[in-house]
């Protein structure tokens, strides 16, 4: 069995993203909700990229649900879900930031989706 080594690894990681942004794009109406997973927390935002700006941002460190990583996941998905209703926001493009549709990033979705946003 041959070892990848870190660099390469990380620039499989990055090709990977790089090929999704590149047929993802958000705009004003319908800005892109942007999926970033650490080891231990989720970061998602909501962006125009027509004006370059940030409309919303959370992280699921708030979130004080039991049962694991998953399920903060959901919860956070949902909670931004309402937030964006809040600011008139009811569909979005969903960017998996070049991570499986798996886990906790299918987590975050099913919580966005529940919350109400449609993608």
């Amino acid at each position: 069995m041959i070892m990848k080594s870190k660099r390469e690894k990380l620039d499989k990681e990055k090709r990977r993203k790089a090929r999704t942004r590149a047929r993802i794009f958000g705009t004003a109406s319908r800005p892109r909700l942007s999926v970033y997973r650490s080891n231990k927390h989720l970061f998602l935002q909501l962006i125009d990229d027509e004006a370059g700006k940030t409309l919303l941002s959370l992280t699921d460190d708030r979130e004080r649900e039991e049962g694991g990583k998953k399920n903060k996941a959901f919860e956070a998905g949902k909670k931004l879900a309402e937030l964006a209703k809040k600011t008139g926001v009811k569909s979005v493009v969903f960017d998996r930031g070049g991570y499986l549709y798996h886990g906790r990033v299918k987590a975050v979705a099913d919580g966005a989706r529940e919350g109400g946003l449609i993608f």
